[in-house]
């Protein structure tokens, strides 16, 4: 092995976890990020702030990301078909909701639809932040 390749398989494996936010609000998307890259070292890849815009995302040729956070209730659309999408799209991609509205009715529903985890945003965002740490501990070695 040579010295390139052993450079190229360390910073391979130190890759970030690299994530899609899928937020209307500019606030949320802004702390959110802000708290994943700096708290742990996650890399955002882009973002949306609708249906029509996430779905565009999907639709065209990137790298991709180890996980999309997708809010439900948008301004302009939903995120119910965007997690439908994702799932076809990106099948290896953890999909992860994060709403106001996680309701248990909402909860089956998006796992039904292929969501990994549901977490209510006025509740449980340390516990998304909890399960984000341990995505990116299982990504590091």
């Amino acid at each position: 092995m040579t010295a390139t390749s052993s450079l190229s398989n360390l910073c391979q494996s130190q890759r970030a976890l690299r994530f899609f936010l899928v937020e209307d609000s500019e606030v949320i998307r802004q702390n959110l990020t802000a708290t994943l890259e700096e708290m742990l070292g996650m890399q955002v890849v882009g973002w949306a702030a609708s249906e029509t815009d996430a779905l565009a995302w999907l639709g065209q040729p990137h790298e991709g990301c180890d996980l999309m956070i997708i809010d439900i209730f948008l301004a302009h659309g939903t995120g119910l078909e965007v997690l439908r999408r994702a799932r076809e799209a990106a099948p290896g991609t953890r999909l992860v909701v994060l709403s106001n509205y996680a309701t248990p009715e909402m909860r089956r529903r998006c796992l039904a639809l292929g969501a990994d985890r549901v977490f209510d945003k006025s509740a449980e965002l340390d516990e998304l932040i909890a399960y984000c740490e341990t995505l990116s501990d299982t990504a590091r070695p």
